[in-house]
């Protein structure tokens, strides 16, 4: 192994092919003596250099693309997982070195994507954000909350549309997530948490990119046109904010905003798909507290990238209401709730909806009274808990429109 790796690594060191150079040949020859505990690192005299935890995780990106490459000596790439295995001894490293300086671990994240998905899907797979669902629920729970507000009295909410609906949502973040990537690919390249993400990593190209958000986009009309022709004209108007959002942090501290209208537009199409119109005392309510919503847990979101965002020079609400931020989400958080309130008392929804409503309040002030702001963990755990304050809104519109 040691000889076929010397070969490659001088070849690249050379200027052979894409991505050369002597730092390349030091940072192939480090990573696969971390694979295999073999004495490679002999093969360069200054082979274990001192790379620190973001220098490692850019290279073990570049080295999964080496690694898949054509001219990669098969002997060394064998399918065992070599970039799984690399990317466990780069997290467990880059562990150690943190809590040596009291910093949080970062991680390399391992996701089903990387375990059971064909070498050549995973980069769409993750452009789509498929191994993190939370956007996906975000997304859904206001479309489920005004499709079962809209049903009859009595009655069970559409399955069929719910289904379109919970198909559509999964579809329309993926392309919102392309698009965002490829208007922000340079500006990811620059901050911590997403550097790492297919287009701005150069897994993927921004042509490849462009070509998979047709698919997106096509496979998303496919389910529009089967809605009524009110819907259809609601649905499609929601692409201009799709395709905007990514440039708001770019002129406004307000992107979050921005965000709460784009990703609640199902709360108006969820009842104008059951209804073939909307009744503004319901919807517009339940559209609102939707915007609240989204502006509690993407502050919240936002605080992950506070300090890159400062470097980069990029605008959230986050850095508008810095040490405020409680303050803030807590106004937004009861305006949501009053919202919730509202539309559910124009909608004559029976008493269970009021207890649910009760218990996703309480949800909501356990996530903004305890969240840790300077903590990226902790953050990002409490933003992937509101798909509970969605599910728990949903089951009370359920159980009060069938109560009714």
């Amino acid at each position: 192994m040691s000889s076929i790796l010397f070969r490659y690594a001088a070849r690249k060191s050379a200027g052979g092919g894409g991505g050369g150079g002597p730092n390349f040949r030091q940072a192939l020859c480090y990573s696969l003596s971390l694979l295999d505990g073999s004495t490679v690192g002999a093969l360069s005299a200054s082979a274990k250099p001192e790379f620190s935890n973001n220098q490692l995780l850019r290279h073990f990106s570049r080295f999964s693309r080496v690694a898949s490459s054509s001219d990669f000596p098969r002997e060394i790439a064998r399918p065992c997982g070599l970039n799984l295995r690399f990317a466990g001894r780069i997290s467990t490293l880059s562990n150690k070195e943190n809590r040596g300086k009291g910093e949080e671990p970062l991680k390399a994240e391992v996701s089903w994507i990387d375990l059971y998905l064909p070498r050549y899907v995973r980069p769409y797979a993750k452009l789509a954000r498929l191994d993190k669902p939370i956007g996906t629920w975000l997304l859904a729970w206001p479309c489920m909350w005004s499709i079962s507000m809209a049903a009859q009295p009595g009655h069970l909410p559409d399955i069929k549309m719910m289904a379109l609906f919970g198909c559509g949502a999964l579809l329309l973040r993926g392309a919102g997530c392309t698009v965002n990537d490829l208007l922000d690919r340079d500006i990811d390249t620059k901050v911590e948490r997403t550097r790492l993400r297919p287009i701005a990593s150069g897994l993927l190209t921004p042509f490849q990119g462009l070509c998979f958000l047709g698919s997106q986009l096509l496979l998303g009309l496919g389910i529009l046109l089967q809605l009524n022709d009110y819907s259809k004209i609601l649905g499609a108007s929601s692409l201009l904010l799709v395709f905007s959002y990514p440039l708001m942090k770019r002129f406004t501290f307000w992107p979050q905003a921005y965000l709460g209208l784009t990703f609640n537009w199902g709360a108006l199409l969820g009842w104008s798909a059951i209804r073939g119109s909307l009744d503004p005392a319901i919807v517009l309510p339940l559209y609102a507290s939707g915007v609240f919503w989204t502006l509690v847990y993407d502050t919240i979101y936002a605080h992950q990238d506070k300090e890159d965002d400062l470097k980069v020079g990029v605008k959230s609400t986050a850095l508008r209401f810095g040490d405020s931020t409680k303050l803030w989400i807590t106004g937004f958080g009861i305006a949501c709730v009053s919202s919730l309130a509202v539309s559910g008392f124009n909608a004559d929804l029976g008493w269970p909806y009021y207890v649910s409503l009760a218990a996703a309040s309480g949800q909501l002030a356990w996530q903004i009274q305890t969240v840790d702001l300077s903590s990226r963990a902790d953050c990002n755990r409490k933003f992937v808990s509101n798909k509970w304050f969605g599910a728990i809104i949903f089951s009370g519109v359920l159980f009060g429109r069938l109560l009714q």
